[in-house]
């Protein structure tokens, strides 16, 4: 954790952009965890709330769209044949296929909140036909709500469990170092035996 929140700090709302942006795309990224880290991070001081939840809000709208519209252009076809270039297997775009066609807007709108369904909601909402509109009101909507559920998750466990947290990353980061210590040590003693031992037996 300590090496990924170092790295959404370094890059900051660019990171979250991305990875967001392409977890909405139909990318099997786990955008959710970023926009939870993030959540943390806010309340850690060194991401601005507003700016977390615009930039989360904005990438996930856009990265839906372009999903739909790439579903829209290329079809359901090419989703069966480059799926497993992103682990889209046949079973999944079946369950997510089904979901959006039984719940229309409603299920892109509810996809958001599934895992394993949120990523594939926009290209399959388009393949299927779902008109434009109702897939635009439905994906600013579930953002509307989801981003800041998830931010809103990672400042409670930083608000809740923060010192926890961290006080467990020291013990790690001690343990780690003990860990090597005893590593080099034994090494060390394991050589010293080895070479003891071959004096010996050439003096022998």
């Amino acid at each position: 954790m300590q090496d990924v929140a170092g790295l959404l700090g370094h890059w900051g709302y660019l990171a979250i952009f991305l990875v967001v942006i392409l977890g909405n795309m139909g990318f099997p990224i786990p955008e959710e965890t970023v926009l939870i880290l993030a959540g943390f991070l806010v309340w850690h001081g060194q991401l601005y709330l507003p700016l977390v939840l615009a930039v989360g809000v904005l990438s996930a709208t856009i990265g839906d769209n372009i999903g739909y519209w790439l579903g829209r252009e290329l079809g359901r076809r090419a989703l069966e044949r480059y799926g497993h270039w992103v682990w889209i297997t046949p079973e999944r775009l079946d369950a997510t296929q089904r979901f959006v066609l039984r719940f229309g807007a409603w299920g892109v709108f509810l996809a958001r909140f599934v895992p394993g369904l949120r990523f594939l909601a926009g290209p399959v909402a388009g393949a299927t036909g779902l008109p434009p509109w109702a897939f635009l009101v439905a994906n600013i909507c579930g953002a509307l709500l989801y981003v800041p559920i998830a931010v809103g998750v990672g400042y409670v466990i930083g608000y809740g469990f923060g010192e926890y947290i961290a006080q467990i990353e020291r013990l790690a980061g001690d343990f780690e170092r003990l860990v090597l210590l005893v590593a080099v040590t034994v090494g060390a003693i394991l050589l010293a035996w080895h070479l003891v031992r071959d004096l010996m037996q050439r003096r022998t």
